[in-house]
Order: C-alpha cells, then structure tokens, then sequence
C-alpha cells in the first residue's frame, strides 16, 4: 500500500479510536448506582466570577458505594459548590455540614435504569454514526487518491481495509454498550 493510502488509513484508524474514548468518558458519566467523582465531571463553579471545573475548587472522593464526599480547599466555596451541583440536575441533594458536602446517591428504580439505559444507547449510536462519518471522510480521500495516479485496485484495498476497521470499531461500541447494559440493570 502506498504511503498515502497508509496514511490515510491511520489517521482513520485514529479518529474512530478518539470515538471509542469519548464514548468510555461518557458512559462513565451514567451513573449505575456506584457512587463515584466522574459523576460530577462536568460541574463548573463559579470561583470568584470565573467558571471552573469542580475537581479544580475541591477534593472529590467515594468512601463507600453510597456516597461522595466533595470537600473544598477553601471552606467560602461550599455554598457555591453546593449551588453549582444542584443546577448540574445530577438528581443530587447535597448535604452541607460546614466542612464538607455529602452526597447520598439514591438507589435506582427499576425506570430510572431504564431510562439510562437508553441514554447509553443514544450515545452508543451516536459513536457509531461518528465512526460512519470517518469511515465516510476517509473514503472520499481515497476516491481522491485516483487523481494523483494511485492505481483503482490500490484504491479499492484501501476502502476494505477501511470498511474492516470500521466494523472492528462498531463491534467495539457494542461491547461497550453491551458492558454499560449489564452495569446499569445490576442491583
């Protein structure tokens, strides 16, 4: 295969595995009833009129399953913490004892696994059709190798070599959704 077409086929290779890993980061968002810090990635507080990622203002941790205790480098910033966690619309009720905040992480009913369920799902597809897309971009390059005196046969390689890697990485996001079903239906 010429260098172009490898070329083209890493940097494939490459975008459907940034698809894998965004896919990973979100399903650790959906929470399956462990309490754990990734729960509250995403949550900015206003730190002196500037929004900031809570992990930068406190220290996050899970001592049991049931709870996550986030406490603060500096104790003015439990209010805003506190204010910032509730308008996430996690589903949390922080508790602020002065020092701290815990964070009781209810039990799921059998609806709300339900319902993350198909968010997982919605995600699940949504990495597939961003790995469609790049197997779609990466195609279209091919196509354009004609022009540049690549032979159609090193062309039509090229297109199975990536239509393979785009099934390798669909399998992949089904094993990942498959993984996240057993995660949330698991009392």
């Amino acid at each position: 295969m010429t260098e172009e077409c490898e070329f083209c086929l890493e940097e494939a290779k490459e975008n459907m595995k940034n698809s894998i890993e965004h896919l990973k980061r979100v399903f650790q968002k959906i929470r399956a009833g462990k309490a754990s810090p990734q729960m509250l990635d995403g949550v900015s507080v206003d730190y002196y009129g500037t929004l900031t990622p809570l992990n930068q203002v406190a220290n996050i941790s899970t001592p049991d399953p049931k709870q996550i205790i986030v406490q603060p480098w500096e104790k003015a910033m439990l209010v805003p913490i506190d204010k910032a966690i509730l308008a996430a619309n996690l589903g949390f009720n922080p508790i602020n004892n002065g020092e701290i905040l815990r964070i009781i992480v209810p039990a799921l009913t059998e609806e709300r696994r339900k319902d993350l369920y198909k968010k997982a799902k919605e995600e699940a597809e949504l990495a597939k059709i961003s790995i469609r897309n790049i197997r779609k971009s990466a195609n279209d390059e091919a196509k354009k190798f004609k022009d540049d005196g690549i032979s159609e046969d090193e062309i039509k390689k090229l297109e199975t070599e990536i239509q393979n890697i785009t099934n390798e990485y669909s399998k992949e996001v089904d094993k990942l959704l498959e993984a996240k079903e057993k995660d949330i239906m698991t009392i």
